[in-house]
């Protein structure tokens, strides 16, 4: 909504009426909130304007700012929370999760698809279609944008989280966004700006320098220094306590990912019979049963050998080639059930620990290890496909910088959309085989690349 600029029409200090009234209308928007938190929101005296504005599209629009923060807007009488404002409470919505280099593309106006979602262990929260939601960034818990379901959490999971999840109303970094929080330093101990900045180059935190005359700089900022390196967003309330470590300090468990099979329009005739129709999924067993029942249910098991089947002409149709059509009359029963799961479509249900099973068509993509040539003929490690595992792929690059002692980078994967790649200097394949297989207990099936591992004895 305001991924492009908007036109104001007015901005007005708020009336003591109104000011009780939207206090009101917080209430009873977010039952969650306190009295002193709406009071808190809502300050009693502090100045708090009412800004009235078209969105790019035509939206009337209306921004409560207070200490020139925009904290809250009212769009078609439905009251909405800004970023800053969820930045202060970050529990006030349900919090859905995404990838960083998802929330650009967030500011320039997309709406958030459910392939971007990331699933915690604890699972995804239980939302309806038109809830508000908060959406927050791996590793980071401060809210970079707020939107509304476009489904109910049952039917993400049904979908195998496919299609449009989140009209994204604003984000971080939008034109509603000032360019950054406003420090009232009156209001706090140091009463000028002078003192504060004073105190922190004593902390040897800052270095302010007069570069012309009466005008301080800052020139330098320690960024390690334990004043900024400690700095936490304050911890979540008890009701949200539970999610938050469910979502954040579980260990990780490997997902079970089970193989399916897909019925093509190619072979409805031969599942139809059992109740089932095209793009209808089964696994493997029920396939074998399917097969089966058809056959006895036909009268095509031969009646000299029972290892043989006789093909029908729907059977000849589903699983035989052309060359083979007026050649090939029986079948071996383990022929016949192969040639049917071959010509069925792949497809897989990934199940995480405590979660509803997400069932995707398609073959599952192995967490895919490279060795590639760097600048003065280096190796670097490469890594793809973590997120398909519900592995963080910063997570991962952190780990391994510790335990081989090389450098790590994050960034994006070649021709794969939404997706991470960690890149770790060196060979490193025998440090990531061990923190995959042994750590994190991934069968070595969902792996490939392990094996260019560097020999014993020799120089990585």
């Amino acid at each position: 909504m305001f991924a492009k600029a908007f036109r104001v029409k007015s901005n007005t200090a708020i009336k003591g009426s109104d000011r009780r009234k939207l206090r009101a209308d917080v209430t009873a928007a977010f039952s969650t909130l306190g009295t002193d938190q709406v009071s808190e929101l809502v300050p009693g005296k502090e100045e708090l304007n009412i800004v009235k504005l078209y969105a790019h599209r035509g939206d009337a629009v209306t921004v409560y700012v207070s200490g020139g923060n925009p904290i809250l807007f009212e769009l078609e009488k439905n009251l909405y929370p800004t970023v800053y404002t969820l930045w202060s409470y970050p529990d006030l919505l349900p919090t859905f999760t995404t990838w960083p280099l998802v929330l650009e593309k967030l500011v320039g106006g997309a709406d958030l698809m459910l392939p971007g979602l990331v699933v915690p262990p604890a699972g995804l929260p239980q939302v309806q279609k038109g809830d508000l939601c908060a959406i927050v960034l791996v590793g980071n818990r401060a809210p970079v944008a707020i939107g509304v379901a476009a489904m109910s959490t049952s039917e993400m999971l049904t979908s195998g989280l496919k299609g449009r999840g989140f009209s994204v109303l604003h984000t971080y970094q939008d034109y509603l966004c000032p360019e950054g929080r406003q420090l009232d330093i009156k209001k706090s101990s140091y009463r000028k700006l002078s003192k504060f900045l004073q105190q922190m180059q004593q902390e040897q935190i800052i270095q302010v320098k007069e570069l012309s005359k009466g005008v301080e700089s800052i020139v330098a900022v320690d960024w390690k220094h334990p004043r900024i390196t400690s700095f936490v967003i304050p911890e979540p309330s008890p009701t949200s306590q539970t999610i938050q470590e469910g979502s954040r300090e579980q260990p990780y468990h490997p997902p079970d990912i089970k193989p399916l099979y897909c019925v093509p329009a190619s072979m409805t005739l031969l599942f139809q019979e059992s109740g089932h129709k095209k793009g209808s999924v089964l696994d493997g067993s029920e396939v074998r049963m399917i097969i089966i029942n058809y056959a006895k249910k036909n009268d095509l098991v031969d009646a000299d050998n029972k290892n043989l089947v006789k093909l029908d002409p729907i059977l000849c149709d589903c699983i035989l080639e052309k060359s083979e059509q007026h050649t090939v009359v029986k079948l071996p029963w383990d022929s016949l059930l192969t040639r049917c799961l071959e010509k069925l479509q792949p497809a897989y249900q990934v199940t995480f620990p405590g979660q509803e099973p997400i069932v995707k068509k398609g073959k599952v993509c192995p967490i895919d290890i490279t060795l590639a040539q760097r600048a003065s003929n280096k190796k670097v490690t490469v890594v793809r496909n973590l997120e398909a595992y519900g592995l963080d792929p910063c997570t991962v690059a952190a780990t391994l910088q510790q335990r081989c002692q090389a450098s790590t980078t994050v960034t994006p994967a070649p021709g794969a959309k939404d997706s991470l790649q960690v890149q770790i200097q060196g060979n490193q394949i025998h440090h990531l085989g061990r923190l995959l297989l042994e750590e994190y207990q991934l069968p070595r099936k969902h792996i490939q690349g392990l094996e260019k591992a560097p020999k014993p004895g020799k120089k990585k």
